[in-house]
C-alpha cells in the first residue's frame, strides 16, 4: 500500500459537482493499493498513520498525532499512486490492484483506521471521478509506502 499524507487546516471530495466528504484539521489520506497488498499492510499502515506525529505541539515542534489534536481523517482511494513511468510517456498501472482485489482491502483500512485513530474516517467513492480540493497546511505531505 501506498499512502500520500498531508496535514490540511480543510478538505472535501466532489463528486458530480456536490460535496460528498468534508473535514477541517486532520489527514487527509490518498491510498493506493497494489495486487500483493494484504491484511497484514492494512494493519501496519494504519497504526503508522494513527501515531504518526506530525502535528505542531506548542512549540511549532512535530510532536502531535492525528489521535492528540483530535483531527478529522479523509481517504481516497488513487490507483494512479502506482504508476510506472519508467518506459514511454503513457503511464502504466500494472502494479495496482484490480477493484475485487483492492475495495475489500480500502474498506478494511478505512475501518482498520477509524479503530486505530479513535475517530470517524470520512471517503470518496471508490472508483468515482472527484475532484478533491484542500489546504494544505504547513505544507506538510508524507509519503509511506508498506512495502519499505
Amino acid at each position: 500500500m501506498r499512502v500520500v499524507i498531508q496535514v490540511v487546516s480543510e478538505a472535501s471530495v466532489s463528486i458530480d459537482g456536490q460535496i460528498y466528504s468534508q473535514i477541517q484539521q486532520g489527514l487527509i489520506i490518498l491510498l493506493g493499493i497494489e495486487h500483493s497488498d494484504t491484511e497484514q499492510d492494512v494493519e501496519w499502515l494504519s497504526k503508522k498513520i494513527a501515531n504518526l506525529r506530525i502535528f505542531a505541539d506548542e512549540n511549532n515542534q512535530m510532536n502531535k498525532s492525528v489521535i492528540d489534536v483530535k483531527g478529522q481523517l479523509l481517504v481516497v482511494s488513487q490507483f494512479t499512486l502506482h504508476a510506472k513511468t519508467k518506459k514511454g510517456n503513457r503511464p502504466s498501472f500494472i502494479e495496482a490492484a484490480r477493484p475485487e482485489v483492492a475495495i475489500p482491502l480500502y474498506e478494511a483500512f478505512v475501518k482498520r483506521l477509524s479503530e486505530d485513530s479513535q475517530s470517524q474516517v470520512l471517503t470518496g467513492q471508490f472508483g468515482a471521478n472527484m475532484q478533491v480540493n484542500l489546504c494544505n497546511d504547513g505544507p506538510v505531505t508524507i509519503l509511506i509506502d508498506s512495502k519499505n
